[in-house]
């Protein structure tokens, strides 16, 4: 249970961590990344090694998607993880002077945080509409009485 209790505060701190840094970084010149750049590229990239190790806490679509949405859930959880590890490499090797071939970070950084624009949407409308309580796994304990 303690072992449990770890990776959900570290899932929860990585995925605000790098929500919020993700949001910095768009907001600012692409030229002046510096410490704010690493910072995403070690909290992103800290949370897509976990993933690839533990799965994190993605237990599945829950009971109240059916369907369509039900079937596409694990499949979109990939994805962000796939936009949020291609941001992170393409964001390092940019700073490194080494740029990836194809889009530069930049429009990495602009479709994962379209996608995680999407990612909130859905995720609100699961917690309001379906009322599956779909915020608890990420919402620190301390804040579900306000949800």
């Amino acid at each position: 249970m303690r072992a449990f209790k770890a990776r959900r505060l570290a899932t929860q701190v990585l995925h605000w961590t790098t929500g919020v840094l993700l949001y910095l970084l768009l907001s600012v010149d692409d030229r002046i990344f510096g410490v704010l750049g690493w910072a995403f590229v070690v909290s992103g990239g800290t949370l897509c090694v976990l993933w690839l190790c533990f799965g994190l806490l993605n237990k599945g679509p829950g009971p109240a998607l059916e369907g369509v949405l039900r079937t596409a859930h694990p499949w979109l959880s990939r994805g962000m993880y796939v936009l949020l590890a291609w941001a992170v490499v393409a964001l390092a090797a940019g700073a490194l002077d080494r740029p990836l071939p194809g889009p530069e970070a930049r429009t990495a950084l602009l479709v994962l945080g379209a996608a995680a624009l999407f990612h909130a949407i859905f995720h609100l409308w699961r917690h309001t509409a379906l009322r599956d309580g779909a915020l608890r796994r990420i919402i620190p304990v301390k804040l579900h009485k306000y949800l």
